[in-house]
């Protein structure tokens, strides 16, 4: 497997236990706990069955796969889904993001050294530079790019023809795609958060390939603080069991579960400590809101990106925390969470009304 140089994610979520961006060990990990094929990846039922009728008919015809879409949240399976094509396909594969294509040669060097039938994963590919955008949609059309030789009056543009290729597009915002790049992909995918019942199939898988005894209670309660996302079940899995060698006997039950998650902080609905202190400020210092993001992160001695990114889309997603012109505004479900009444003068005077119903 060819792989090009990627940038590294320095975002703050890659600190955090149910952060949905992988380090460097985790990448190894997941490596190892990625399935091969498409018989082997659970979840995400929809787009397995229409992926492997794409593929399906491609080998058929011995024909390259069409391009590919994925869209979704982190962690969902858009980089493993990327491997099973190429796998499936029976063709090498090659890695790279959009931001480390910053100028239209970039892109060229990449697309010029392809193999025939090779598959080209380009992670966050909303984050790709417009000239090196503007050069993918002939590539992928025509299969050939006009290189650039010579700068103003003088510059010639060369063709160069491209062997055919499929390209697996991933993004978290496919919004941002423009509709020229979007619409010159045959095959579009959402990716969809993993209900409980799906996460403890991909627990059970983890950890009989990590070589780690689980009971089903176990994995259960490890499921349900995963935030929908098999990442972040497999890293969470990875440190219960850290405390089951350490503090017992190595068995997974749901009590060592739930005590190992209290340890990392990881409470029984996925919040963990920065979703927590953006909750308890909100509501602690701000009366359930709503307050503005730049000084609800100062109340948090966060960025506000980080509070923005890296926190509110999980509480926003979980009910906890609603976003209205006027501010950040905890819902009726925040207050009840943190075990907390919201004062009569919240609900009465701070914008909170239609939340609470009165």
């Amino acid at each position: 497997m060819n792989r090009d140089d990627t940038t590294d994610e320095t975002a703050p979520a890659a600190e955090r236990l149910v952060g949905s961006v992988a380090d460097r060990e985790d990448q190894a990990v997941e490596a190892a706990l990625r399935p091969k094929d498409l018989d082997e990846f659970i979840g995400q039922e929809k787009v397995r069955e229409q992926l492997d009728l794409v593929l399906r008919a491609a080998r058929a015809r011995g024909a390259t796969a069409d391009h590919v879409l994925l869209s979704g949240a982190p962690g969902l399976g858009k980089t493993t889904l990327s491997m099973i094509i190429a796998a499936e396909m029976g063709a090498p594969i090659r890695i790279t993001s959009g931001p480390a294509i910053q100028h239209a040669g970039d892109l060229a060097a990449i697309l010029s050294s392809l193999q025939e039938g090779e598959v080209l994963f380009l992670d966050e590919i909303h984050r790709m530079s417009r000239p090196a955008e503007e050069m993918l949609y002939m590539a992928m059309e025509d299969f050939r790019v006009d290189v650039i030789v010579g700068k103003g009056p003088g510059a010639t543009a060369i063709p160069l023809e491209l062997p055919p290729f499929t390209l697996v597009g991933a993004t978290t915002r496919a919004g941002l795609l423009p509709p020229p790049l979007r619409d010159r992909f045959g095959f579009t995918a959402h990716m969809e958060f993993y209900e409980p019942a799906e996460l403890e199939r991909v627990i059970h898988r983890s950890a009989n390939l990590l070589d780690v005894e689980i009971e089903g209670d176990g994995a259960a309660e490890i499921a349900g603080r995963s935030r929908g996302t098999p990442r972040i079940a497999n890293r969470l899995l990875r440190r219960v069991r850290d405390y089951a060698q350490v503090k017992a006997d190595g068995l997974i039950t749901r009590e060592i579960a739930a005590a190992a998650l209290k340890v990392y902080e990881v409470d029984a609905r996925g919040l963990d400590r920065l979703d927590r202190g953006v909750l308890e400020a909100l509501l602690k210092l701000f009366g359930g809101g709503p307050v503005g993001l730049s000084t609800l992160a100062v109340a948090v001695g966060e960025e506000r990106e980080t509070v923005e990114e890296v926190a509110e889309p999980f509480l926003v997603r979980e009910g906890l925390l609603a976003r209205t012109p006027r501010g950040r505004v905890a819902t009726p479900a925040a207050w009840a969470h943190l075990g907390l009444t919201p004062p009569r003068s919240a609900v009465a005077g701070n914008g909170q009304r239609d939340l609470f119903g009165t």
